[in-house]
């Protein structure tokens, strides 16, 4: 174990107990009550980037620190307003269309936390993920030094694979059991929970990050 996982186990250890203890967690969970998006961009800012840490430990072997850390932890806090926002407009319209006779199964929470969870992440979701991926190249392009334009980092984007992988492949299979899951959790919670699931993601991305440069190696020794 290398000085760098130590490190990075021992913030989120210290992430960790923030919720355990119980006078910290209530603070937490009061601030995060009284300025709702606020405490979305904290959580999401901070976590999810502790996931992206993660996850290039796994591909590369190392820690990447670097000013681009920080641009990419602004954008996670930008997801986490829009996620702030949006949890409670799906949990609730789904509810909305159970009482209306729109979605069966009307007062069964399952139910309405499956439906919220399936409709945000096969609408809402892929636009938000080609945000993030959008911003994630442009970050990419300025470390570089590289001119970026909309319509340059549109093409940059490997659209099968991405569509493929990132809106089918984890939006159906991890976000919508991952969500449902969360939505059955008290209203209070579940921005931080979501949050804390970026980490699982993240490992899950660098996997399959991993296993993509193996292919694309093995293709090339073939070739």
């Amino acid at each position: 174990m290398k000085k760098g996982d130590v490190i990075w186990l021992a913030i989120m250890a210290s992430l960790i107990l923030l919720f355990v203890i119980p006078a910290t967690r209530a603070a937490i969970m009061a601030q995060s009550g009284a300025h709702p998006y606020l405490g979305g961009f904290i959580q999401f800012g901070i976590l999810a980037t502790m996931g992206d840490l993660l996850g290039k430990r796994i591909v590369t072997g190392n820690y990447q620190l670097s000013k681009e850390v920080f641009s990419r932890a602004v954008v996670w806090g930008v997801i986490g307003l829009m996620v702030t926002l949006v949890f409670p407009i799906f949990m609730g319209g789904a509810g909305l269309a159970q009482m209306e006779g729109l979605l069966p199964f009307f007062e069964v929470p399952l139910a309405q936390a499956l439906f919220g969870s399936s409709i945000m992440n096969l609408t809402f979701a892929p636009a938000m993920n080609t945000f993030h991926r959008v911003l994630d190249v442009l970050i990419d392009n300025r470390s570089q030094n590289k001119t970026s334009t909309l319509k340059g980092i549109v093409k940059q984007i490997d659209w099968p694979s991405f569509v493929t992988f990132n809106w089918l492949k984890i939006g159906i299979c991890f976000w919508i059991p991952v969500h449902t899951v969360v939505f059955l959790l008290p209203e209070n919670v579940r921005v931080v929970v979501a949050a804390f699931s970026s980490i699982a993601l993240g490992i899950i991305l660098s996997f399959a990050a991993k296993k993509s440069s193996q292919m694309s190696d093995d293709d090339g020794a073939i070739a």
